[in-house]
């Protein structure tokens, strides 16, 4: 069966809205542009590339939703911040869609987490042994103290790990447990988590991750990164169970109206 002309039309497009956006990523690359540089015209895009104007604009769409470019109205178009922003989007999106359902997402996200604090260990030990830093002290007593009153500590958790990291060189690694921790929080709602003992331990153990880290304590420091997650893996099985009580009451339910 012969594809229609409608068909052939759309295929059309996006081929060459897809030619666009891979060669306005070439230019970008030979060109040595870096993030928030000004990009060319589109007039100047499409005559270097000797594309449409509408295959630029769709490119440039698509190039903005992935934080290559940024478009800032009224003042022209540039090169975005290359973020982890459309993966946070994506896999935010992605975790609430089964969020009523298994939590695998939210659950992979938490053993990623995990996995990045552990694999970090011997270098924060290395850069932090016999150091003693006022800055993730005090965030750890404002945490203890907040917990301690049944306030949460979002806040005070994020700055506290991206501070612990800014000692090791490694921007991705940084940039992970950002976007992570950025998901995870998002979603953390869906677990249903109140203020409780639950949040002391967790206070607690990031002054032991801080403590063992500046005692050069490899082993300790593992310890404690697993103490800091096992509240809210604890959360994530509490929150299946009572999802799949609640399912085989309804199942039950249903039968006996039958």
């Amino acid at each position: 069966m012969r594809p229609s002309t409608s068909t052939i039309g759309t295929t059309s497009t996006r081929k060459s809205a897809w030619s666009a956006t891979e060669a306005i990523k070439d230019l970008i690359l030979a060109e040595g542009l870096r993030p928030g540089d000004p990009m060319p015209t589109e007039t100047s895009l499409c005559e270097r590339l000797g594309i449409s104007r509408s295959s630029v604009r769709e490119a440039i769409r698509t190039l903005a939703s992935l934080d290559i470019i940024e478009v800032r109205h009224g003042h022209g178009t540039f090169v975005g911040g290359l973020s982890l922003a459309p993966l946070v989007n994506g896999l935010i999106f992605r975790a609430r869609s089964d969020a009523d359902q298994d939590l695998r997402t939210l659950r992979e996200v938490l053993e990623v987490r995990i996995a990045l604090d552990l694999a970090m260990a011997d270098r924060l030990v290395a850069e932090y042994t016999g150091t003693q830093d006022d800055d993730l002290a005090a965030l750890v007593d404002a945490m203890t103290a907040k917990a301690a009153q049944g306030e949460l500590f979002i806040d005070e958790d994020r700055a506290f790990h991206q501070l612990l990291l800014e000692k090791v060189d490694n921007t991705l690694i940084s940039e992970l447990v950002g976007a992570f921790w950025t998901i995870h929080t998002d979603l953390q709602p869906h677990l249903g988590v109140a203020p409780g003992a639950d949040i002391v331990e967790t206070a607690r153990a990031h002054g032991q991750m801080l403590e063992a880290v500046q005692a050069g304590d490899v082993g300790s420091y593992r310890e404690a990164v697993l103490a800091h997650y096992r509240p809210l893996q604890r959360a994530v099985e509490r929150t299946l169970s009572e999802g799949y009580r609640s399912a085989a009451q309804v199942g039950t339910e249903g039968t006996a109206h039958t």
